[in-house]
């Protein structure tokens, strides 16, 4: 027998290997083995046998002996198991024939034999087969954690020897390995061991041996795990079928699966994809790279080529996407033949596979990654409503300049991805703004922002939306996502709708007290319109001052230069210095004004009292009794944080002597050993209140005292002060217990501070000390006045029937100085909360004869609806009608109203933008429109008349109250006070027609908002970034606009949605001594030496010392700069004019004014509206009072005058109704208190200057006090 040897065609691809070959061999070189029966060809290029004689059969065979002899030994298992359970069936059915046939036989041959005996060897049998089963079972079914390390880790050992076999290709197909030499093939022999192993767990836990032995995994052990033994039997290494390891990749997304990386349904399917695809392509192309490099055995392996691995890859891949290059092809028949069926099968897997992974990473979220949190910088999340108009407007204010370096990343996540014009605003601020695909209503995408390591979240609403209460349940179900994911988080959200807002009390992690707010934009926006009825063009200064604007400026002498130059101021917050430790707060205010250039208006106190204790309270403009402690936290109205820090940087050893306020910088000084006890000997030093005199000079200390003041006072000298001054702030030192607080958060001001341990110092802490007998007088245990709180005033619940007014009832009814509130809605419109707009028109720190009366001009049937809200409130009427009509409007006397206000609940009913403030627009337009006739005068002739005391010729010159006209006459609707609000801010262009504002224009530019006759929502969206630095700003706001909400009172709307009475306590009626908004005339009274040509500052200081009034801004006439003889009477608003600004005589100034005692204690006293404290009116009562022979004189002629008013009125009026429920039964004439200045009552000052004047006969209602 002849064994032909090739000597051309090698068995190997390595060009190594070729170029060791004889090409020039005798091709007829055979070797005859005489003892075998076989032919066996044989290559030279085997280094290890001298014959050349090559061993891939016995390879071949060990993998085919294997898979086939498992597969016959378990079909002859069937078959034998099927023979055998036939043949016991058919014995069992031949036992049960006969018993059927003989049954007294079988009964003869004895009892029966317990069946259960027979069973029990096989039942233990089975059991422990079947227990091994399931253990084998766990181990590889990754229920199990060990189940899962298994699993994984044959993955990982499969790819690994897979990489064997890359790097194995590289050499022959064939070559002689010794195993203890080569150490891939040691690695790759104890892979296999570990498979062996493996296929053994997998073949005991099989149920169905056949199937598991024909799956693909089990084929791929069959044709790689029994060659790697005969590599060590023969020392031999043929590459073979180990390719087959590259199946593996199809189990990719199981093990990605386990370890809990793969969750979606997209991602699982695109590795399932992939792994097919990737697995596929390698496989075929390790059968290329064997028949290629081997050649066809039935032509002796002479047409072989030399290719390696990764040129077969490339091979498939030309093949599979049908391109085809022709540079590299199949030569052999096997791989022919192969590419042939590959073709068929891989070009309908590329055709089908490949578009649909393009398609799904396509479709894969561009912003579906996670955020890397930065290393010492905070990051927030913003949610909710995200659009172009909601984030520009958010960014613009939380990235101003004006903020102290803002070191916070902001990450917006929506479910929605952005548009182009949202994506290129995130990208102009890529630095600082990343936006990520999702939902916080997904715990997933909450862990993809890092929410529990989040500052912050604040949650935007839709302000425009057609339902706010869909909209408001949207944001209380992502702030119950987000507070279920982290409890602690804190949450800034806004509420479109104020009766939602108790629905996050019912939250339980929902904590205000640790930073947790909820901006109500409808509580806010009807508080700043009614701060407007209160004092024209608040809401313009306050929304200027809670958002975020730069300095423009201009240079010509405009209106619009001064309103800018007040634009560009901010609310900030800082801690005081300690050198303002001991001051009372007027004094701190004017040292912080004139010589820091900072307006301050507040400061944070903490009760003493141990049930409140933990319960700090904002004191706006508290008065002399509030001594500052270290640490008090301030609130100042600055141009930026920078200005502000010089409250915290000033001292008294260091400043005192500095004009220049942009060098109050750190000093060197050690602050921190100005104790309590070192401000005592500071103060000691310059007076001593038991003698009156400097410490120098002063004999009540000791010697040892007098010396350690002479070293201290060299250290640190201190500029003269009063004795009052000195005697006063050492009391406070000596006799009082000081005050603490607890560890002060963070103050989000640019920066963080620890702050002191301390709190402002009141002097006065029982409300039994109010002065005045309105205290002993109010409290009436028969009589609620006042709401439970002690904030409001409060009336019974009244029936909305018997506050409804026809039109000819409200003509017979004598309506000035009212608020008439127009408003539009039907059955079907969302609510806009009137309450909110009553409530501060309500709040406990006016009198009684103070309130305005309201009057609703709508539907009925939507007023309904809101009544509810609005039956515990004093003094409002409803008159059925529409806003458009004229008569109705005439009805309700709105020529002599103080301010009329046009709302709407239709506007975001309407798509189209433009129309959505129609009726306003038309309202306001149709109130502008009409004329009126000289209505006043009319009736001023007609009556008996008498003068207001407040316009009394004795009354002292110098009174606050000196000098207010009377109600003036109008005779164009142009002139009527009016507020409207809008929803679309471009609208606003057309509320005046004699301006000139453009329709792109932003809202504060525009003269409507400038003058305080326009309002929109959207003015309000920079209270979440101001709410975010400064948790303290939403609560100060709060305070000033809403009437003295609180969050006891929230927490009690919550539970009943109404107000509910409470008898008069010395505790709540100390709830009634709080400042408030009002403007203060120029042209007469004791300011009026300032009007003219005087200093903003002078009046400040003027204003503050005598009055503790605390001025802040001027409503200033628009045309007050022009000497034009006919000057427009619209006026616009400067907020916190510089010290040397020019005042005009027709100046309105804004100013906080203290809660007046006495205003209704005596009815027979002068009543003041812009009245002092009672601390100014002991230092002063030459100013606040007239001697009381002068009272009793002037209160004899007052009722005098009363009683013939009254006769008058019956005369002329007959069985008038009486329109407000709550008059006083017993009521008796009285004096008319007189009201803060009106704005239309201050425009035609020139034309009624005198106070001999008449004024109609105005009915009002009795004083409750």
């Amino acid at each position: 027998m002849l064994v032909v040897a090739d000597g051309n065609g090698s068995y190997g691809s390595s060009s190594r290997m070729s170029s060791n070959i004889n090409l020039n061999k005798n091709k007829d070189t055979s070797v005859s083995i005489s003892k075998m029966d076989l032919i066996i060809p044989f290559s030279p290029d085997v280094p290890c046998d001298n014959n050349g004689q090559r061993m891939w059969w016995a390879f071949l065979a060990s993998s085919m002996v294997t898979f086939f002899g498992g597969l016959f030994i378990i079909l002859l298992w069937r078959t034998l198991n099927y023979l055998w359970t036939v043949c016991c069936h058919c014995n069992i059915k031949h036992k049960e024939a006969q018993k059927v046939n003989n049954p007294m036989s079988s009964q003869a041959d004895g009892p029966p034999k317990n069946l259960n005996d027979k069973d029990d060897a096989p039942a233990s049998e089975v059991g422990w087969m079947t227990s091994v089963k399931d253990w084998a079972g766990v181990m590889i079914s990754a229920q199990t954690l060990t189940g899962r390390v298994l699993v994984v880790l044959v993955f990982a050992l499969s790819i690994g020897a897979l990489g064997i076999y890359f790097i194995d290709s590289s050499d022959p197909i064939e070559s002689c390995q010794n195993f203890y030499k080569d150490f891939t093939l040691q690695i790759d022999m104890a892979f296999n061991v570990f498979f062996l192993l493996y296929f053994g767990l997998r073949f005991i836990a099989a149920n169905d041996k056949l199937w598991f032995w024909l799956e693909v995994n089990s084929v791929v052990d069959f044709f790689t795990v029994p060659p790697v033994f005969v590599s060590v039997y023969l020392n031999r290494s043929w590459l073979g079928l180990r390719f087959l390891r590259a199946l593996r990749l199809i189990q990719f997304s199981e093990i990605l699966q386990f370890l809990n990386i793969l969750k979606t349904s997209n991602s699982i399917k695109l590795v399932n994809l992939c792994s097919i695809f990737i697995s596929t392509w390698l496989t075929a192309a390790g059968f290329i790279h064997l028949v290629e490099n081997s050649g066809d055995p039935w032509e002796n392996f002479q047409n072989s080529q030399p290719l390696s691995y990764w040129e077969c890859v490339y091979l498939l891949m030309v093949t599979m996407s049908t391109v085809g290059y022709g540079d590299v092809y199949a030569r052999t028949t096997l791989g022919r033949l192969f590419m042939v069926f590959f073709i068929l099968g891989g070009l309908a897997m590329f055709a089908s596979y490949v578009p649909e992974i393009i398609e799904l990473i396509g479709n894969r979220k561009k912003y579906g990654g996670s955020y890397s949190a930065v290393n010492g910088r905070k990051h927030i999340v913003v949610c909710g409503h995200i659009t172009l108009e909601s984030v520009s407007n958010f960014l613009k204010d939380f990235l101003h300049k004006d903020r102290d370096d803002v070191n916070v990343e902001i990450v917006f996540l929506h479910n929605i991805s952005p548009n182009l014009e949202l994506e290129a605003l995130f990208k102009r601020h890529f630095t600082q703004v990343e936006f990520y695909q999702g939902s916080v209503l997904n715990p997933h995408d909450l862990a993809r922002v890092k929410i529990e390591s989040a500052d912050a979240c604040l949650i935007l609403a839709n302000k425009y939306c057609a339902d706010p209460d869909a909209e408001d349940a949207s944001n209380i179900m992502r702030v119950i996502s987000i507070k279920n994911y982290h409890p602690k988080i804190r949450i800034i959200t806004q509420m479109l709708q104020y009766h939602n807002k108790a629905h996050l009390l019912n939250i339980p992690s929902w904590n205000w007290k640790e930073g947790d707010d909820a901006i109500c934009l409808a509580e806010l926006k009807a508080g700043f319109i009614a701060q407007s009825c209160l004092a024209q063009g608040l809401s313009t200064m306050l929304a200027n001052l809670f958002s975020m604007r730069s300095y423009i400026k201009i240079e010509e002498d405009t209106w619009q230069k001064y309103y800018l130059e007040g634009v560009a101021n901010e609310m900030y917050t800082e801690y005081l210095s300690s050198a303002f430790v001991g001051l009372s707060f007027p004094t701190v205010c004017e040292l912080c004004y004139v010589k820091l250039k900072l307006l301050l208006i507040a400061v944070e106190y903490k009760s003493e009292q141990r049930e409140s204790r933990s319960r700090k309270r904002i004191l706006i403009n508290p008065g002399n009794h509030v001594k500052m402690q270290e640490g008090t936290l301030g609130f100042f109205i600055a141009s930026d944080a920078k200005e502000v820090k010089r409250a915290f940087f000033y001292c008294k050893a260091c400043h005192d002597d500095i004009t220049d306020p942009k060098r109050i910088k750190k000093c060197g000084c050690k602050r921190m050993t100005y104790s309590k006890m070192s401000v005592y000997k500071r103060m000691k030093l310059a007076c001593c209140f038991d003698c009156g005199r400097s410490e120098r000079d002063c004999s009540c200390m000791s010697g040892s005292v007098h010396s350690n003041m002479d070293s201290l006072q060299r250290a640190f000298p201190l500029s003269s002060v009063s004795v009052h001054d000195c005697s006063t702030s050492l009391r406070a030192f000596e006799d009082e217990h000081p005050s603490t607080l607890s560890p002060k958060k963070k103050q989000r001001n640019g920066g963080m501070r620890n702050s002191p341990n301390c709190s402002p110092k009141m002097t006065r802490h029982d409300p039994l000390l109010i002065p005045g007998n309105e205290q002993i007088e109010n409290m009436d245990a028969n009589v609620k006045r006042y709401d439970s709180t002690g904030m409001f005033h409060w009336c019974p619940s009244k029936d909305i029937e018997k506050v409804i007014l026809t039109r000819s009832e409200a003509s017979m009814t004598v309506l000035s100085g009212h608020v008439v509130v127009c408003i539009f809605g039907d059955v079907t419109s969302a609510l806009v909360g009137l309450r909110n707009l009553v409530m501060p028109l309500r709040a406990s720190n006016f009198h009684y004869h103070e309130l305005k009366p309201i009057v609703f001009v709508g539907s009925l049937d939507y007023l309904r609806r809101e009544w509810e809200t609005l039956h515990n409130f004093p003094k409002v009427s409803i008159l059925p009608g529409t806003p458009l009509s004229r008569a109705d409007l005439r009805a309700v006397n709105i020529n002599l109203c103080d301010m009329c206000v046009i709302l709407s609940a239709n506007q975001n009913n309407i798509d189209d933008a433009s129309l959505q403030d129609k009726e306003c627009i038309l309202a306001t337009l149709n109130i502008k429109s009409m004329q009126f006739d000289d209505s006043i005068g009319v009736l001023q002739a007609n009556s008996q008349g008498f003068t207001p005391p407040g316009m009394d010729r004795s009354s002292p010159d110098n009174s606050p109250v000196h000098g207010l006209v009377r109600q003036t006459s109008i005779t164009t609707g142009s002139n009527i006070p009016i507020i409207t609000e809008l929803v679309n801010d471009s609208n606003v262009q057309f509320l005046d027609q004699d301006d000139d504002d453009d329709p792109d224009t932003e809202l504060y530019l525009t003269q409507p908002f400038a003058c305080g006759t326009a309002f929109a929502i959207s003015v309000l969206d920079s209270l979440m970034s101001a709410t975010y630095f400064n948790d303290n700003i939403l609560t100060l706001i709060r305070t000033l606009v809403t009437g003295g909400a609180t969050p006891e009172l929230e927490g009690l709307l919550a539970e009943e949605n109404a107000l509910r009475g409470g008898y008069s306590t010395p505790q709540t009626l100390a709830n009634r001594d709080r400042c408030r908004v009002a403007q203060l005339a120029l042209y007469d009274g004791p300011f009026a030496d300032l009007g003219d040509g005087g200093c903003y500052g002078d009046l400040f200081c003027k204003a503050l010392k005598t009055y503790n009034m605390l001025c802040f801004g001027i409503y200033r006439l628009r045309d007050a700069h022009l000497s034009s003889s006919s000057q427009c009477t619209k006026r616009y608003v400067i907020t916190n004019p510089p010290y040397e600004f020019e005042l005009v005589p027709t100046d309105l100034i804004f100013c906080l004014m203290q809660f007046d005692h006495n205003a209704g204690q005596s009815r027979a006293s002068l009543s003041h509206s812009s009245h002092s404290s009672h601390s100014s009116s002991k230092k002063s009562s030459s100013v606040h009072s007239i001697p009381a022979t002068n009272r009793q004189n002037r209160s004899s002629k007052a009722r005098e005058a009363r009683d013939k008013q009254n006769a008058t009125r019956m005369n002329r009026m007959g069985p008038e109704k009486r329109w407000f429920t709550d008059e006083a039964e017993n009521a008796y004439p009285r004096n008319i208190q007189i009201k803060p200045m009106s704005t239309h009552m201050a425009n035609q000052v020139n034309q009624y200057k005198s106070t001999s004047s008449l004024i109609p006969p105005i009915r009002e209602v009795e004083d409750e006090c």
